[in-house]
This record gives C-alpha cells, structure tokens and sequence, in this order.
C-alpha cells in the first residue's frame, strides 16, 4: 500500500501529464499564421500608435481618477451616515447603497447620458457624466468598504483619544481614519481596478475622437481594412497597462496589513 506522500506525487504526476497532453493538442489543431495575422498583425498595431496613447489611455485614466474620487467621497460621506445616530440619515444611506448597488452601471450611464438630460433640459459634458454614472455606482461599494474599516478599528482606540480630551470629530480624524484607511487599502484598489474596465461602458454616449477610451478607440479601430482584431489586442495591453500594476499594489497591501494585523495580535 503507498503512502500519501507516493500517492500525492503520483497524482501530481498525472495533473502534469494531463496539462501537458492539452497544450500540445491546442498546438497542433492552431493554425498559427492565421491566428498571428488575425490578433498580432504588428503593421495594424503600429498604427495605432500613438493615439491609443496620447487619446484613449490617457481618456481611460482620467475617467478612471475622477470616478474613484467623486466614489470616495461620497462613500466616505455614506459610510459615516450609516454609522449615524440619527436615524433618518441611517435610512437614506442604506437606501442610496442598496439602490446603486442593484442597479447596474449601464443603467446608470443611460440615465445621465440621456435620461437626466432630456427631462431637466441640461447638458452634461463627458466629464460630468462619466464622474456621476461611475462615481455613484462607485460611493455605494466604497461606503461598505469604508463601513468595514471604520468598525474594524478597536473602539478603545476612540475611547482613549476622547479620555485625553480630544474633540470627537480629532478623534475619529487623527486615530479612527488613518487606521481604517490602512486596513481598506486593499479593497479601495480593487475598487480602482474595476472602475477602470467600467469606463468601457462610456461607448454608450455620444463621443468625438478625443474623448474614445480604449474600449471605443479598438472598437473604431477595427473597421479599417485587414484590421483582424489586433486593435483590440492593442486595447487590452492597454489595460493591463493600468491594472497590472494596480492588482500588484493591493497585493502588497493586503500583506502590509496582514503583517500588522499579525503584530499587533502578537503584542497582545
């Protein structure tokens, strides 16, 4: 009879022979110049040089920015009213989350690119809209997150600040914030990394060439001649661009506060 040490070998054995069986049926059955033409044709993709730079990454980061600070204060704002002790605030806070986190952001962006506009008879430029249909969606997510943090923070911590006579509002901006801040890092980055894949969603509104993100600058970009889909390819380097590094840094965080976390327990 092996031992479970044998057994776990043997089984890794067979994981690595089933994966490499799998990588070289896929080899053999690609037809490999016509998937090169099709999604790495590096003529198309150098011309899509350097507008996909200068336009549609810098429209996506800049999309990206003001959504996550128009979400973070707003969420911040809704965090602090759920955790109220006036009651009527508690209410349109939870309402306000529990409505925007329902609703999906296509909806959103319908509604103030289109909808808001024709009933009120304003105009919204791209900016505004973007800010509003992202942001808001954004503060509902943001204010749970926030929420979290806020109650994760020890309440001696509050207790002890107020003993030595600080104001309550000091307290929670010198001892409560800055703790809660470091412990939603990690979310608060995933939330910036979702909220630039959502800035697709701007190809619903009316958009002139400066003002394509990357999303709408491949999607234009494939009606040229012999095109394949290597502008989407372009698009999607693009974005990994803006996210990889995003996903490394909530990694690093998220070990920061582990480590913290683990010291403070250790202390104790």
């Amino acid at each position: 009879m092996s031992s479970p040490a044998r057994r776990a070998r043997i089984s890794r054995a067979i994981q690595y022979a089933i994966l490499v069986i799998v990588i070289v049926v896929l080899a053999l059955l690609t037809d490999w110049p016509k998937m090169v033409h099709t999604f790495f044709n590096l003529r198309v993709a150098a011309e899509q040089f350097p507008q996909v730079i200068t336009t549609a990454l810098w429209n996506t980061v800049v999309y990206t920015l003001i959504s996550f600070w128009f979400g973070l204060l707003g969420g911040a704002l809704l965090a602090l009213m759920r955790m109220s002790s006036v009651a009527p605030y508690r209410w349109i806070a939870t309402v306000y989350t529990e409505l925007f986190r329902g609703l999906p952001a296509l909806l959103v962006f319908v509604a103030f690119g289109y909808g808001i506009p024709s009933a009120f008879s304003i105009n919204l430029n791209i900016y505004v809209t973007v800010m509003l249909s992202l942001g808001m969606v954004s503060a509902a997510y943001i204010s749970e997150t926030l929420r979290a943090g806020l109650q994760a923070v020890p309440p001696g911590q509050y207790e002890a600040a107020r003993s030595l006579g600080m104001s309550r509002g000091r307290a929670m901006r010198s001892i409560v914030f800055p703790q809660a801040f470091r412990m939603v890092l990690p979310p608060l980055t995933n939330e910036l990394i979702l909220l630039t894949k959502d800035t697709s969603l701007v190809y619903l509104l009316g958009l002139t060439v400066d003002q394509y993100e990357l999303t709408k600058f491949g999607r234009q970009a494939l009606s040229a001649a012999d095109a394949g889909l290597t502008p989407l390819v372009v698009a999607g380097v693009c974005y990994l661009v803006i996210t990889v590094p995003l996903s490394w840094l909530a990694r690093r965080f998220e070990l920061q506060t582990t480590r913290t976390s683990f010291k403070a327990k250790a202390a104790k």
